[in-house]
């Protein structure tokens, strides 16, 4: 297939069995005009024969499946796969769901725990079994341990669901039209950026639109840690030198790579972002490095440039960088030594003018010392070494980007009251910047139910975020003497202080949102009273 202009719509073919079929199905038309997408009612080799059949006469530019399907199709089907995500809100709404239907709950996820499981356990006060499985075998076993074991309920995958079902149990699907959207979204962008590769000329934007996607503004924060942030960009902005960015999922790694593109001389060319964990092993080393015409079977007459080449007078952004194969780690690291790529099935190379910034979440120097990412490789990435702080490490910041994702949501004017500020700063925020982009567009669905709605009040912010009362203590109210008025004037009470501490085991961040100050205001006061 062949796109006239980079407005041309993708072609996506989501592909899942039962529930999360009529769910995709539900989530499609809202990308009218977008994508031509194409719902595929198979799973596991079933897919895949249909798929690889298919692919001989037609084509399409990415997959969309979700968990142990998405896994099996992503392994052997050589074309960019989007996995569908479920957050801890999907989480929470599944589960309010089968308790509806039972009084004891089980729920089945692919792989490993999902990281906000135990918060949810907690909070909601249910007991609820927990498995995990790899394959069919074990989904089947695990469906029905639990049926044994008297859960009436089954939280898990569309394959998962539809064993339960099966088995005379209530399956309640744990994705939730909003993980959809996300998903699409991203298959769509996806598209679009092997598209423009592809086609030997990036899709390039305006100047005023560059200038606003790679602004230095995108940056917001007043911390102390986000403006040494924002200087940081500055500086290793000006330089050509290779960018490793360090920090959590969520942590905003993509932002600062745009960030230093447009505080660099390379600002006027192309930004090419990878996801090396998106893109399947055997169809990674092509979309890279581009092949030549008979390369290997299906291949397109005349090659194909890669993306290494596509980014050459501008900025490739290779994220999660530790997903990267051991083999085309050393095809990268030429490139980065002889500023050359070599396409497969080729023997000469082409010169490539390319800064490289590399993004993980994964301590590389672990990796390193295990033997699963080359030593030579890292020491090539690490020249210059952003680490992005934590959403819990700069919590001053959390009223101001909340204000933020609010408008961009379409929530109108909204101020957040005191005690939603400290319940907000006091929150451990796992999934950092992400998470509260979400908690945003929960918030924004809220206002426009309820509208006029102007404040955010902390019982509003426990309807919307349930979860987050299970990791923040309610905040102190004020004393009947007025230390309040105290309080706003920059004064604070020793004991109370003290009190603060006591509460959260000495955690300085922690009392300091419990009292609705920044930790630099308790250090203050606190040096304050240790003066003689």
């Amino acid at each position: 297939m062949q796109w006239q202009d980079s407005s041309a719509q993708p072609t996506i073919w989501t592909v899942s069995v039962t529930r999360l079929s009529r769910l995709f199905r539900d989530v499609t038309p809202f990308f009218d005009g977008r994508a031509h997408i194409e719902t595929i009612d198979l799973g596991f080799e079933e897919a895949v024969t249909h798929i690889r059949e298919r692919l001989r006469n037609e084509d399409c530019d990415v997959l969309l499946s979700a968990g142990s399907n998405g896994e099996y199709l992503r392994n052997r089907i050589d074309k960019p796969m989007v996995l569908v995500r479920p957050d801890g809100f999907d989480l929470m709404q599944s589960l309010t769901r089968a308790r509806r239907h039972a009084e004891r709950i089980g729920i089945i996820t692919y792989g490993d725990e999902l990281p906000a499981f135990a918060a949810f356990r907690q909070q909601f006060g249910l007991h609820v079994e927990h498995r995990t499985y790899h394959n069919a075998e074990e989904a089947r076993d695990v469906v029905a341990e639990l049926g044994a074991l008297g859960c009436g309920a089954i939280v898990g995958t569309g394959y998962i669901t539809e064993l339960a079902d099966r088995a005379g149990l209530n399956g309640i699907l744990m994705y939730s039209p909003e993980s959809i959207h996300r998903a699409f979204d991203q298959a769509i962008d996806l598209a679009r950026m092997l598209h423009s590769a592809r086609s030997g000329a990036p899709a390039r934007a305006s100047r005023s639109d560059a200038d606003a996607r790679y602004s230095l503004r995108r940056l917001l924060g007043n911390s102390d840690a986000t403006v040494a942030l924002r200087d940081q960009v500055r500086v290793y902005g000006s330089s050509d030198r290779t960018v490793l960015i360090t920090g959590e999922t969520g942590t905003g790694k993509e932002l600062v790579a745009q960030a230093l593109h447009g505080a660099s001389p390379r600002r006027s060319g192309p930004f090419v972002a990878v996801n090396c964990g998106a893109i399947a092993e055997s169809l990674l080393e092509s979309e890279l490095f581009g092949y030549t015409e008979g390369a290997f079977t299906g291949s397109r007459r005349g090659g194909r440039m890669g993306l290494i080449e596509a980014a050459s007078g501008g900025t490739l952004f290779l994220d999660e960088i530790g997903e990267m194969p051991l083999a085309l780690q050393t095809r990268l690291l030429r490139v980065l030594e002889e500023r050359e790529v070599l396409r497969v099935g080729s023997v000469r190379p082409v010169p490539v003018d390319v800064r490289v910034i590399a993004a993980t979440h994964n301590p590389l120097d672990a990796l390193t010392a295990d033997g699963r990412f080359r030593r030579d490789l890292f020491y090539r990435l690490n020249v210059l070494r952003i680490a992005l702080p934590p959403l819990r490490e700069r919590a001053d910041d959390i009223p101001l980007l909340l204000m933020h994702f609010l408008r961009a949501a379409g929530a109108g004017p909204m101020v957040i009251d005191a005690p939603a500020q400290a319940t907000l700063r006091a929150h451990d925020w796992p999934g950092n910047v992400r998470e509260l982009r979400n908690l945003a567009e929960r918030i924004a669905v809220m206002a426009h139910a309820e509208s006029p709605l102007s404040a955010l009040t902390r019982p509003l912010l426990l309807r919307c975020a349930p979860e987050i009362a299970s990791q923040s203590a309610a905040p102190p109210s004020p004393p009947p003497d007025g230390n309040s008025g105290q309080r706003a004037r920059g004064t604070l009470d020793p004991a109370t202080i003290a009190e603060a501490l006591r509460l959260h085991g000495g955690d300085r961040q922690r009392a300091a949102a419990a009292l609705g100050v920044s930790r630099t205001t308790l250090w203050r006061h606190l040096k304050a009273t240790r003066a003689p």
